[in-house]
């Protein structure tokens, strides 16, 4: 079917605007955290997959971090096996364990990397065990108690991350595959952990210096009290928008995990809506983009007025 004046304008006017974004972030890495809606529909799916592997295509190095929690929860359920979770963590023991090993090692890290090679890419998918890719130790999860003591309560294996061995990644890189990793890590003695997708991508964004660390969430981006999206944040906005508490509950800890990359080294943070097909791309070659971006210092020109 041959395009219309219009339509032929609209994608070069597209591909104008990108040119100057491919150009500037070429040869760089860009880690992206995927999970949420854009996980489990199917046309999503699918664009993530072309977005990714476009990215690649045009210079980039991409690198996928995945979730999984909702299919976990399918399986134990499936197995009869209780979900219990505290403060928002799921409790993980060596029963539970093992259905994490299997449903993010196995089942979503595959089906991410089968879509990924479906669009002429070359994906290869690991958890943090191979390779000694991520060392982890327990987490310790202190609750308020009263005024002079606080509780450790034992989650089981949930683990945080310890270190990252970046010549897996870099091996990979230099090869032109495209990791897709699974956010399972082992400490000194083999016992395998569950460790939040958010805070492994933001460590492996911060090890490699990554250009961009992306978040894809089932919300628009932060917002202020108004519900208007916010953009071009720094991290001085951010903390002022936790401090009057406009920044709160589910959303405060991928704020953090954005902080705290930024903090480490990489130069920008995106907390992006995956309910939107072709997010990831939107979000880099766009002027406007479509979320939440936040660096050092942010920017003149998108600056939110807060």
């Amino acid at each position: 079917m041959s395009l219309t004046i219009s339509s032929a304008e609209n994608i070069a006017k597209v591909l104008t605007e990108a040119l100057p974004y491919i150009q500037k972030f070429t040869g760089k890495t860009i880690i992206v955290k995927y999970g949420g809606n854009a996980m489990v529909d199917e046309a999503l799916k699918h664009s993530f997959a072309r977005d990714i592997v476009l990215m690649k295509l045009v210079g980039m190095n991409p690198i996928v971090v995945h979730g999984g929690g909702p299919q976990i929860g399918m399986v134990l359920d499936q197995l009869n096996i209780e979900s219990k979770f505290i403060d928002g963590l799921r409790v993980t023991d060596s029963q539970t364990m093992d259905v994490v090993e299997m449903v993010l090692g196995g089942l979503v890290n595959k089906e991410i990397v089968t879509l990924l090679n479906k669009n002429q890419g070359k994906a290869v998918g690991v958890t943090g065990k191979d390779g000694n890719l991520i060392t982890a130790k327990k987490l310790k999860l202190c609750q308020k108690g009263t005024k002079l003591t606080d509780e450790i309560v034992d989650i089981g294996h949930v683990g945080e991350v310890v270190t990252i061995n970046t010549e897996v990644l870099e091996v990979m890189k230099d090869s032109d595959f495209i990791p897709v990793i699974a956010p399972i890590g082992t400490d000194e003695t083999g016992a395998s952990y569950n460790i939040n997708a958010d805070s492994v991508a933001g460590e492996i964004a911060k090890v490699l210096g990554a250009e961009k660390l992306i978040l894809l969430t089932n919300v628009e981006g932060i917002k202020d009290k108004k519900d208007n999206v916010l953009t071009g944040l720094s991290v001085k906005q951010v903390a002022k928008l936790i401090a009057d508490k406009t920044l709160h509950g589910g959303m405060l800890p991928k704020v953090q995990c954005a902080i705290d990359a930024i903090k480490g080294g990489v130069n920008s943070a995106h907390i992006i809506d995956g309910r939107i097909e072709h997010a990831v791309l939107l979000e880099i070659f766009t002027d406007q983009g479509i979320g939440t971006l936040i660096t050092g210092n942010g920017f003149k020109e998108k600056k939110a007025v807060i």
